[in-house]
């Protein structure tokens, strides 16, 4: 059975939040696809992820560049797979494929924007029902995952 994680965004960005929880992924050996609700944001974190730190970058690229296939990290608007990923996470609301072919998958949601917050709970039950384990993290002032659920 997949697990399943809900991160609740409340004190970052998801520019700030997501690079660390993908470098982490792929710290494991774990190939990474990041679904997102819209080309505009795909095509923001494909170029946020080049230069989110001055002394490093996450290689990756996204669905629609060549040899997607090879990329560690690739950034999709769609259901496919196309690089075997083990993690998948989904953000700004995107809506998961069937995801019993993955390790894990993530949800990451902005607690500041009502409907990914109606979003996260639909998704949340959703899982529930499916017989996921899923979890709930929620961000602390000083930016840390709190485990509320």
């Amino acid at each position: 059975m997949t697990e399943v994680l809900f991160y609740h965004l409340t004190e970052s960005t998801l520019e700030d939040a997501l690079p660390p929880l993908v470098e982490k992924s792929l710290g494991r050996g774990w190939s990474v696809v990041v679904q997102t609700g819209s080309e505009e944001r795909r095509d923001a974190l494909d170029q946020h992820l080049w230069t989110y730190r001055d002394d490093s970058f996450l290689a990756h690229g996204t669905d629609h560049d060549r040899h997607a296939e090879h990329q560690p990290v690739l950034l999709t608007t769609g259901a496919g797979n196309g690089n075997s990923a083990r993690i998948r996470f989904m953000v700004d609301g995107a809506e998961p494929p069937d995801i019993s072919a993955y390790e894990r998958a993530v949800f990451m949601f902005d607690g500041h924007d009502a409907h990914q917050l109606e979003v996260a709970r639909g998704q949340w039950k959703a899982m529930k029902a499916a017989g996921h384990a899923a979890t709930y993290w929620q961000q602390t002032p000083e930016r840390r995952w709190e485990r509320k659920a």
